[in-house]
């Protein structure tokens, strides 16, 4: 394993490992179409880490994107480490470039969901909903 880097750089996105592992892996974006992971990537603020230089064709080994108006408010969504890479570091790396990034700082609200990672998420400052009774959501599946 070599030195992790982390790049918010859409042009270093694994494009087909972040859909496959959307795809075909995670439980909260299931058979999500390949053009809206896209477009989805090409809006918002990414976060890839890398096990090495991405200018050097390192392979990217973890993934978060934030939907943002950079000013109010962030949604954390779409995090992911390879299997092969969790517990040595990348998803810390992840996070702590997350939460340290510029345009993120100062924000009123930042959301995620999660089913298994609280306790991460904790460590960062994320608490559960203080007021659950406010929040709506519409909820459409990619998978019926």
């Amino acid at each position: 394993m070599g030195q992790f880097v982390v790049s918010t750089d859409t042009r270093h996105v694994d494009r087909d490992l972040v859909w496959r592992f959307l795809h075909d892996e995670s439980y909260w974006a299931a058979g999500v179409p390949r053009d809206v992971m896209d477009r989805a990537i090409d809006g918002s603020l990414c976060f890839s880490v890398f096990d090495g230089d991405p200018s050097r064709a390192a392979p990217q080994v973890a993934f978060a994107r934030v939907v943002t108006d950079r000013a109010t408010f962030g949604w954390l969504c779409d995090v992911f480490v390879v299997e092969g890479h969790r517990g040595k570091g990348a998803g810390k790396a992840l996070m702590d470039a997350v939460m340290a990034h510029p345009d993120l700082q100062g924000l009123r609200n930042v959301l995620l969901a999660t089913r298994d990672a609280h306790g991460l998420y904790e460590r960062y400052g994320f608490l559960p909903l203080a007021e659950p009774a406010r929040w709506m959501a519409i909820r459409r599946p990619y998978r019926p």
